[in-house]
């Protein structure tokens, strides 16, 4: 039941950063100021690191954690190096 609540949160969160992303086209759009702008890509930058590091977190505690369970960490373990190479870089 936790993982689901987990699961809303990081969606409700990526809906905002939604939002957010159309204001910023509708300032691109209305020819705001570029400094504007570039703070706010900043801030939606900086929303989705955020995102990015629950669902890391939320992965870490029920996915490798129930692979571990069953005997299948090491696979577990390769896969999350490669996508924390991807979040990361």
């Amino acid at each position: 039941m936790k993982h689901q609540h987990v699961n809303r949160k990081i969606v409700n969160r990526l809906s905002r950063i939604e939002g957010h992303v159309r204001s910023i086209k509708e300032m691109v759009a209305s020819g705001r100021d570029c400094a504007e702008v570039l703070v706010q890509v900043a801030a939606v930058r900086s929303a989705l690191d955020r995102a990015g590091c629950a669902v890391l977190e939320d992965h870490l505690e029920h996915c490798v954690g129930e692979a571990l369970d069953e005997g299948k960490g090491q696979k577990a373990i390769d896969d999350l190096k490669v996508a924390l190479k991807r979040f990361i870089s």
